[in-house]
């Protein structure tokens, strides 16, 4: 894990404009595959929760799960890990509105655009949807943040949302929540309740 994760670590300076070779060098000695291309730290989350929830072990299967810091990174991650650079196999998990990115971004690594996978709004809307919002609330309560949860509800900008709308802004309005909810609605999820495109993924890898 430590190993993968200098791999990761190394991908994330040669995006920034950092030399390659570490990169390169990192790829050869863990023997990797495949990279998945994620937007952020929330969806890294996720994803590592339900790969440990199946008793995957997806270091030792050549994959590594990049977190990009943002979808308009994706273009250069792809161009430095797919065909035009390290030659690994990229899948990539995406929300609806940033789909554009990946599409292009692909598609210039000469990529299958069917290995993107995409969210209807966004993962944590997945999350949501498949557990209910009655499941999610109880999770909130379970955390302890009842009081701020009702604090939020009484926002006039949000008072007359849909619930499962107020639940997905209110899991972003504080740092690192996001990221926690992230493996707390995955640990949550029960038998037939992974939604469709985290589903897809694993099942791609």
């Amino acid at each position: 894990m430590a190993q993968m994760r200098a791999f990761r670590d190394a991908v994330g300076d040669w995006a920034s404009g950092g030399p390659g070779g570490p990169a390169g060098d990192w790829a050869v000695r863990l023997g990797v595959r495949t990279a998945v291309l994620l937007e952020g730290l929330s969806d890294l989350a996720a994803v590592e929760t339900l790969v440990a929830r199946q008793g995957r072990d997806l270091a030792a299967e050549g994959v590594c799960v990049v977190p990009m810091g943002g979808a308009m990174s994706v273009g250069r991650h792809a161009g430095l890990l797919g065909p035009p650079g390290l030659g690994l196999r990229l899948a990539g998990l995406c929300d609806e509105r940033e789909r554009g990115f990946f599409d292009r971004g692909f598609a210039r690594a000469r990529v299958p655009r069917r290995n993107v996978f995409v969210c209807a709004a966004d993962l944590e809307d997945e999350l949501i949807r498949a557990l209910g919002t009655a499941r999610v609330e109880e999770i909130v309560r379970g955390e302890g943040d009842l009081r701020a949860w009702h604090t939020f509800l009484h926002q006039p900008a949000h008072r007359d949302r849909p619930r499962e709308a107020q639940l997905r802004r209110f899991l972003g309005t504080r740092k690192g929540r996001k990221i926690r909810y992230g493996r707390l609605l995955v640990e949550a999820l029960g038998p037939g309740q992974v939604p469709s495109p985290l589903d897809a993924l694993l099942s791609s890898l």
